[in-house]
Order: C-alpha cells, then structure tokens, then sequence
C-alpha cells in the first residue's frame, strides 16, 4: 500500500506542478494585459444578488489611469458613477440626487474594479487561488487576503486573450454583485473632460465626507 500511494504521488505530481504553472502563466498574463493599458472602455451588466432577488443595470464603463472611471449607465437611462481620481460621485436621476465621498473611503463594489488600470498583483490582494480551464478560457476563483475588505471572494471568468470576462463578487454579508464584461477595447482616446463632474440643475448634494 505504501509504495501504491508513492506512484500515485509521483503520478499526481508533474500534474500538480502543470497546474500551478499554467495557473501562474494566466495571472501573469492578465496584469500585463492591464497594467500596461492607459485607457479602456467596455460594456457592463451589473447584477446585484440578495436574499435571493436580482436587480439589473447596463450601460458603458471608461476608465483611464489612475484612479478615473466613468460608468454612464443606459438603463436606468441618465445614472451615473464617476471619480476623478480623488473623489467618487453617485448620481441617480430619479430623486435628482448627488452623493459623493473620497474615492479611498468608497466601499462601493464598482471601485474595486480601477485596479484594472491600476498596478494589479494577484498575489498581493487574493488568497487561496483556485483554477479550471474552460472551453474558451479559464475560470479564476479567490478570496480577498483581509477580511476587513467589503467583500470576501471574487470569481473571473478570463477569455483565451487573458481579457474579463465576468467578475462574480461575494460581500461580507453574503450578497452577490456581477459584472458581465463585452467589446472592451484597450487604449482608446479618452478626453479628460469625460472624468469632470457637472452638477445636474437643481440636484441635491449629499457630501458623505463632511457628514462623519
């Protein structure tokens, strides 16, 4: 039985080692394909998942580093996310109302998708990677290194030219937020004035930093 479980540990090994070597090669692959873009546009459907009932929204996403990000959403038409970099601004048309907080302070799930431009290292903000190559890519699951992070895991399904797909992310209290990814496009001209918050007339200013 001893020298049974040796082969099969000597078997399973070269196929343990392929795995986290191609594991490594697709992590690696990603970063460079994003921390060397400038710009980047893509359509979004965001999905938010809780207690079992799902709220959808789409629209278009621009993003230029560092730290930029726009998220015009054509349904519900007229909404919009935007940060400058410093500051994050929420507008909802349908009370007329804007929010806005230091984007640092921001615990809204779409800022953690500006590492995309950022300096992205896997290995510094995920844990306890799993890996499945699919038909089409590969399907990416890991868990955030703090708990102290809003969320707790994150799944990404990655296309064969290492772009995103899909992020499914999973909060601390359990709700599910989805990212469907499609047409990105990489280093596009982007004007700075795209990442300038105008003050829609006659909208309320809720200032979330000055009310702590």
């Amino acid at each position: 039985m001893a020298s049974r479980a040796l082969w099969v540990c000597l078997l399973a090994g070269p196929l343990l080692v392929a795995a986290d070597t191609d594991l490594d090669h697709v992590l690696k692959s990603v970063e460079r394909r994003y921390n060397s873009a400038k710009t980047l546009k893509v359509f979004f459907t965001e999905t938010y998942t809780v207690n079992g009932r799902a709220r959808s929204e789409s629209g278009e996403l621009t993003l230029r580093k560092p730290g930029r990000m726009r998220w015009d959403y054509k349904s519900p038409a007229g909404k919009l996310f935007l940060s400058d970099g410093k500051d994050v601004y929420l507008y909802t048309p349908d009370n007329n109302r804007v929010e806005k907080m230091k984007l640092k302070e921001s615990e809204d799930m779409r800022a953690p998708l500006a590492f995309l431009l950022g300096k992205l290292d896997f290995a510094k903000e995920f844990r306890d990677f799993q890996f499945k190559p699919e038909a089409q890519g590969f399907e990416i699951t890991a868990k955030a290194k703090s708990d102290k992070l809003p969320y707790q895991q994150v799944d990404m399904h990655v296309a064969a030219d290492f772009s995103i797909h899909k992020l499914v992310i999973t909060n601390q209290d359990q709700s599910i937020l989805t990212f469907d990814l499609s047409q990105e496009t990489l280093n596009p001209a982007v004007a700075d004035t795209q990442f300038r918050f105008q003050m829609p007339a006659g909208a309320t200013l809720v200032n979330e930093e000055a009310a702590q």
